[in-house]
């Protein structure tokens, strides 16, 4: 979990460090180590702009995204239904991270509850998530809900949900969205 510039450059020189520890005692490495972050923390996504151009790849991990964006844990009963994956915020956070990742042309993977729910494909999609990281038995309903759309109606789809100013409206369309097909 990175939350900043220097942090992310300090994990890097841990990793050269021992790459270069292991040429050294003759130990077969890699050649190209790809190296890339995870983006879990509001902190990560505004300043993916920098940490994209320091990675060769970047993953969004949805679950914590939405927990820190909203300063609220899942786990906790009392709070739990605040947590909310289509807030308007979360939502613009993942744009925010697929636009600097495509402008620094490193791949991008989404992954966590957003990435394996069948609702939010389009919406990925059309934010411009290429890659997504589910478990497997998610992969089935995942995949269907891709064949179901065009590239222009999740774009659409997108463009619309970064529209609307409640995680209710979202909800909403993403819900209307998924049953009319």
């Amino acid at each position: 979990m990175i939350s900043s510039l220097p942090e992310l450059l300090s994990a890097k020189e841990v990793v050269y460090e021992v790459q270069e520890q292991l040429r050294r005692e003759k130990i077969p490495i890699a050649e190209k180590l790809l190296i890339g972050c995870m983006i879990e923390v509001p902190s990560a996504a505004i300043i993916s702009d920098l940490l994209a151009k320091e990675c060769d790849f970047l993953s969004i991990g949805t679950n914590d995204l939405v927990q820190y964006s909203l300063a609220v844990d899942r786990d906790n009963h009392e709070v739990a239904s605040h947590y909310e994956p289509m807030d308007p915020s979360v939502l613009r956070l993942i744009k925010q991270v697929v636009t600097q990742a495509n402008l620094h042309g490193i791949p991008l993977s989404v992954c966590g509850e957003i990435a394996a729910d069948p609702r939010f494909t389009a919406l990925l999609l059309g934010l411009g998530v290429k890659e997504f990281s589910v478990a497997p038995r998610h992969l089935p309903i995942v995949k269907d809900a891709v064949r179901q759309m065009t590239a222009l109606s999740a774009i659409k789809l997108a463009d619309q949900a970064l529209t609307l100013s409640t995680a209710k409206e979202i909800k909403k369309l993403l819900d209307c969205q998924y049953i009319s097909h």
